[in-house]
C-alpha cells in the first residue's frame, strides 16, 4: 500500500450552498473509506482558498484516484495526487 496526498480544488463557480447540502453524506462516506483504511487524514483550507487536502493509501496513484473520485463532494473538485515518499537522507544523490 502506498501513500498520497490528493488535492481537491473547488471549481470556479461550485454553488457553496450545494456543497453544504452533501455535508453529511460526505462525512458518512469518508467515515467508511477511513474505516476501509482507503483514506487518513482530510485537511481543509480556508474557503477563500478552496481547497480540501486528502491523505490516501492505495496501490497505485489509479487507485487513489477512484478512492477520491467516490466521496459525493468529488463533483465539485479538480483533484491532484501525489505519491508521498519518506524524506531522502542527508547527502544522498538520488
Amino acid at each position: 500500500m502506498e501513500k498520497y496526498m490528493v488535492v481537491c480544488k473547488f471549481k470556479q463557480g461550485t454553488e457553496m450552498s450545494d456543497v453544504y447540502a452533501v455535508i453529511a453524506e460526505e462525512q458518512a462516506k469518508a467515515s467508511e473509506l477511513q474505516a476501509a483504511g482507503k483514506i487518513g487524514a482530510i485537511h481543509l483550507a480556508t474557503l477563500s482558498r478552496g481547497t480540501v487536502f486528502i491523505e490516501t493509501f492505495a496501490a497505485t496513484l489509479e487507485e487513489a484516484t477512484a478512492t477520491v473520485l467516490s466521496l459525493p463532494m468529488a463533483i465539485w473538485w479538480d483533484i491532484d495526487v501525489f505519491p508521498l515518499s519518506a524524506p531522502g537522507k542527508p547527502g544522498a544523490t538520488s
